[in-house]
């Protein structure tokens, strides 16, 4: 019985990694930094698609966009803190084994790098006398493409079939709020 118990408890103690996810570096934050870049991407750029969509100025959507790239990733980190930290506390796993705050951090710095790149957009389409939407989109299909092939790396799949997956997400999010900006926009009128 009391080997028991001591076994039960040293169970406890550490946090078992899932099955095939590596107890430490990149791999063991993958869905974390998955999880902040797709949505930094998705986000920042329905900034951009909602903002041309409803026809306002560059300025608009560039402090949207900072603001969304603040806010945001600053809740999304915490989300994913308090949602693991509940998990293991749950389970009666250790909170300070897994330390939840790395996971946060992951998420928070993987939404503000990429999703950065949809604001890119807006520089670098003055400077290509180009639409910024059209290079918002380019530089978040690379991005999505670019991280979609790193996960491929991790989850055995071809990395064009990760990267395509990553960008459909991405571009589906960002046809809903260009078509949301411009029916918003329309409807104010």
């Amino acid at each position: 019985m009391v080997g028991q118990v001591a076994s039960d408890a040293s169970e406890r103690a550490a946090p078992a990694p899932a099955p095939g996810r590596p107890a430490q570096g990149v791999g063991h934050y993958l869905r974390d930094m998955i999880y902040g870049a797709l949505d930094g991407v998705i986000t920042t750029l329905a900034v951009v698609s909602g903002t041309t969509g409803a026809q306002l100025g560059a300025r608009v959507g560039v402090i949207l966009g900072m603001a969304n790239l603040v806010a945001d990733g600053l809740s999304m980190g915490a989300s994913n803190y308090l949602g693991l930290k509940s998990e293991l506390e749950q389970s009666g796993r250790s909170v300070a084994g897994e330390q939840p705050w790395r996971h946060g951090l992951a998420t928070i710095a993987a939404f503000v790098v990429v999703g950065a790149m949809p604001l890119l957009g807006y520089a670098l389409a003055a400077l290509a006398g180009a639409s910024r939407l059209v290079v918002a989109l380019v530089t978040a299909v690379l991005a999505l493409a670019v991280v979609g092939g790193l996960r491929a790396r991790y989850v055995g799949k071809p990395a064009w079939r990760s990267a395509t997956e990553m960008v459909a997400i991405g571009a589906t999010a960002s046809l809903l709020a260009y078509g949301i900006g411009a029916l918003a926009e329309w409807w104010t009128r």
